[in-house]
């Protein structure tokens, strides 16, 4: 099925006013990796912290890249302690290996978790204090060190984004951190480091990238620069991901994918996301359900939900599905999504994920307070929030 051409703005969207700014260096294409070094000396003089996670030492990806930083002259040091969701506590463990090594660059190589806990580091090696002072935007009053992402997951979208996501180690709170001093000088994208994901890594992080695309597309904060990197993005998800899925070593698709994910953190930067992430992250806070997981389970009610206002952007990006005759456009949305995490191995409801129904009036209250519940095309009460978990059951 070809893939139309985007619509026209409307003129609603070309009044929006907007601030746009690619800061980042994007190197795509198989085996890059090896030019990590050459790239790294553009920024950097002697010593490199390269932050990784155990996942990604073992499949050999880290001693790839660190053997390329050495061939050019650096010396490296190792922290591969990265978590899934990494916490205050994660960062507060990097930032002792970054003071004793005091480094000019910053890597960090392996999934949005790596990547995150690297701009972490970043935010109280250079500024000081703790993560929570920089919960917000622009809050850092200091120059950040230079940072390479290379990102061997395609999901997150972090390596193209001035947030890093840390959760507070002890009140589970997902932070929200971001200044554009935070973002990456170069983001190297090598298709070839995403094959070797587990089935199950591919297909959480192949659906967050999906929710990513799907709120950005309608928020407040929309614009058109924000819109045609969320329409790219689509097209290529939407016809790569089904051949992923099928063979999980097809690298054109895989580096179909992996573009897709990253214009859709693009898109983020540009327009923020909306009450999927809200209500995914109380989830993921209070029940440890992995984030991918979390906001795909709740996207299709959110469709739902947002369809008053939102239904003729539903209709725009429904235009690429198969066609079902009697469905409006966000139906065919929502239905596709649920199809999508039923063909990824993922579960749909949140009855099977161990939810308990009698904590939704708690998890709505959370919900309720999320950053990015503001920026949802249609605004939400508590008691709909609570509704929607409800639906999602």
């Amino acid at each position: 099925m070809g893939v139309p051409e985007p619509p026209p703005f409307s003129e609603q969207v070309l009044d929006r006013v907007f601030d746009f700014s690619l800061g980042t260096r994007i190197v795509f294409g198989p085996d890059r990796i090896d030019e990590l070094g050459s790239l790294a000396r553009e920024h950097a003089s002697q010593r490199v912290l390269v932050v990784s996670d155990p996942g990604v030492v073992a499949a050999g990806h880290t001693e790839r890249g660190c053997a390329s930083l050495r061939a050019a002259g650096f010396d490296v040091t190792l922290f591969a302690e990265a978590r899934e969701n990494p916490t205050t506590d994660d960062v507060a463990r990097g930032l002792e290996v970054a003071r004793a090594l005091q480094p000019d660059l910053l890597v960090g190589l392996g999934g949005g978790s790596s990547m995150d806990c690297a701009k972490g580091i970043n935010f109280l090696y250079t500024n000081g204090g703790r993560m929570q002072d920089y919960w917000g935007v622009n809050k850092a009053t200091q120059p950040m060190l230079p940072m390479i992402a290379v990102p061997t997951t395609a999901g997150t979208g972090s390596e193209l984004q001035s947030f890093a996501l840390i959760s507070d180690a002890e009140t589970h709170v997902k932070m929200a951190c971001g200044d554009r001093k935070a973002t990456c000088r170069v983001a190297l994208l090598d298709p070839k480091l995403t094959v070797t994901q587990p089935p199950r890594v591919t297909a959480l992080t192949a659906v967050d990238a999906v929710s990513h695309v799907v709120e950005t597309y309608v928020t407040r904060k929309r614009n058109p620069m924000s819109m045609a990197f969320s329409w790219r993005a689509w097209a290529l998800l939407t016809a790569h991901l089904p051949r992923v899925f099928g063979d999980p070593t097809d690298l054109t698709s895989r580096g179909g994918v992996q573009l897709g994910a990253s214009l859709a953190g693009l898109a983020i930067e540009n327009s923020m996301l909306g009450i999927a992430h809200s209500l995914a992250n109380p989830l993921t806070a209070t029940y440890d359900i992995p984030h991918g997981q979390a906001v795909s389970v709740m996207l299709p009610w959110v469709v739902r939900f947002n369809a008053k206002v939102a239904g003729q952007s539903y209709e725009e990006l429904s235009a690429v599905l198969p066609h079902d005759e009697g469905r409006d456009g966000a139906e065919r949305l929502a239905s596709w999504l649920e199809q999508l995490l039923e063909r990824a191995g993922l579960e749909t409801k949140l009855s099977a994920l161990g939810v308990d129904s009698s904590r939704f009036a708690e998890l709505a209250e959370a919900a309720e307070q999320q950053w990015t519940r503001g920026f949802n095309p249609r605004s939400s009460t508590r008691e709909e929030l609570f509704h929607l978990y409800q639906q999602a059951f």
